[in-house]
């Protein structure tokens, strides 16, 4: 079907019409493979009902695909020069808007109040930009928007670290980060071969679904995420060693700091990866309480 906007041929014609050049600063790989662009949009289970964000549409080869699969699209894209692209590529399609705004700045709750009036089933579902992959996701979780979830494709191995599990090596603060909003998953690895141009590294999609509650109750949450990101700070010393050197006041504090530990059941020599949600949430709120 060479009406689709992801063949080489047609992908490399829109670059060629429009003159673009790739900006390195702006991390753009376009992507030239429909299927895999359908198989990500199926990942978000739209319906005709739903609405779709989408960050970064390049020249809109997932916006069509998304445009053909639900009610309202709204496209943030930063660079300007893909704007007239944009309304050429995807004028067949009366249910896309493409705002010129930097997602990281744009107020999206206020947007998604506008533009998905009646609509209650919204996902964000983008090839984001590699570079600031980890504060987009962030700032969409953090702001708690109304969204079902979120369908992306980024570096695998941001993808690994995301969805890691307690006790391996990609398990992180970044896991706790989102694992506390969301449950997440890799559902699929992408080749670097069906970008132009080629990233030097391997993609994956990952789906984030929300949770209804946070994958734990604790009593102060900025606190919750200091202690997580504290017990992270280099992998290799003890928790009760990085809770004491990244704490404030950690040093003085020591005594509280293991009475803490024990008091929640958790031995002071363990390492930040061993530990799960729950035991964070237990030993985060132990601490709270010397600390407020």
């Amino acid at each position: 079907m060479d009406k689709d906007i992801a063949t080489p041929v047609r992908t490399r014609a829109i670059l060629e019409k429009y003159g673009f050049s790739f900006k390195k600063s702006l991390g753009q790989n376009f992507l030239i493979d429909t299927n895999i662009l359908k198989k990500i949009v199926s990942f978000a289970d739209l319906t005709e009902n739903s609405g779709a964000i989408e960050i970064g549409p390049g020249i809109g080869a997932l916006t069509e695909q998304l445009a053909r699969s639900s009610k309202k699209v709204i496209a943030f894209e930063i660079d300007q020069r893909l704007l007239p692209i944009l309304q050429d590529t995807l004028s067949p399609y009366e249910n896309v808007k493409v705002i010129h705004k930097d997602v990281l700045e744009a107020d999206v709750k206020t947007v998604m109040e506008e533009e998905f009036q009646g609509l209650d089933d919204v996902m964000v579902v983008a090839n984001l930009p590699y570079y600031v992959t980890t504060p987009i996701i962030m700032k969409l979780l953090e702001e708690r928007l109304p969204i079902r979830g979120i369908v992306c494709m980024l570096q695998k191995e941001v993808a690994d670290r995301i969805a890691a599990k307690p006790g391996t090596k990609e398990y992180g603060s970044l896991s706790i980060a989102v694992q506390y909003y969301t449950e997440a998953e890799t559902v699929m690895i992408v080749p670097k071969t069906v970008f132009v141009p080629q990233p030097n590294v391997d993609s994956a999609v990952i789906r984030l679904t929300k949770r209804k509650q946070p994958a734990v109750v604790v009593k102060d949450e900025g606190f919750f995420f200091q202690v997580t990101k504290a017990s992270f700070a280099q992998r290799r010393k003890t928790l009760l060693n990085n809770l004491t050197s990244q704490l404030p006041d950690g040093k003085q504090k020591k005594e509280e700091i293991l009475s803490a530990l024990n008091t929640s059941g958790i031995d002071p020599t363990r390492r930040g990866e061993t530990l799960s949600l729950e035991e964070f949430g237990r030993l985060a709120d132990e601490l709270y309480s010397y600390y407020h």
